[in-house]
């Protein structure tokens, strides 16, 4: 859903030493984004939604500049925000 090098651009990162960690953070982002919307990998990243595609950008981004003291709760609660118009009412 987001490459590497759209999210190094995203965050405004010029440099390599990262990038192991900015793609450890896409697939936790797209991870944690499909199960706030409650809906498996392959769906999520199926979908065509601009808001699914934000989500992950958002979550990276969050998580990339927060990396010390991330608050995962208000993480949550911000996804679910983006994510309301494609989130399923249960599993």
């Amino acid at each position: 859903m987001v490459t590497l090098e759209e999210m190094k651009q995203f965050l405004r990162v010029d440099y390599p030493d990262d990038d192991s960690l900015v793609s450890t953070l896409i697939s936790s982002a797209e991870e944690l984004c499909a199960s706030v919307a409650r809906l498996s990998m392959e769906e999520y990243l199926a979908l065509p939604e601009d808001n699914a595609r934000t989500a992950v950008l958002y979550a990276v981004a969050y998580l990339y500049e927060h990396r010390e003291e991330a608050d995962h709760h208000q993480l949550t609660l911000d996804l679910r925000s983006l994510l309301f118009g494609i989130r399923k009412e249960g599993f």
